[in-house]
């Protein structure tokens, strides 16, 4: 399953999937969360690392110290559209396994984990 983002496709996980990599607790997972700090105060998935794309300018220099960029990297938002942008920059950093969480943590909630607050 792929999304279209500018003309290039896009590596996506469903949220399905999304549960079963978290509930097989491997570690080798990178998880980034790009909504704002009130959004992940609302809902959150455990183990993500939020990293608002607001604030793109306090944390982009860190990217490539602070995580792998050959390690398998999921990331998510609330719908699945600035996850999208956030793994495209990611493939143009260098990173070669960016996955966008499909739906977002909306999804996740209604299909996976209804504890999980819709906002």
């Amino acid at each position: 399953m792929s999304g279209k983002f500018f003309g290039q496709s896009l590596p996506e996980i469903s949220v399905e999937e999304l549960a079963q990599r978290l509930s097989s607790n491997d570690g080798s997972l990178q998880l980034m969360d790009v909504r704002e700090p009130q959004e992940v105060n609302v809902a959150q998935i455990k183990g993500f690392v939020n990293l608002p794309l607001s604030q793109f300018d306090s944390w982009a220099e860190q990217i490539p110290t602070r995580f792998d960029p050959h390690a398998e990297t999921l990331v998510l938002c609330h719908h699945g559209v600035r996850s999208a942008q956030m793994c495209h920059w990611l493939i143009t950093q260098g990173f070669t396994n960016v996955k966008n969480i499909a739906g977002g943590i909306d999804a996740y909630s209604m299909q996976v984990d209804p504890s999980i607050p819709l906002y």
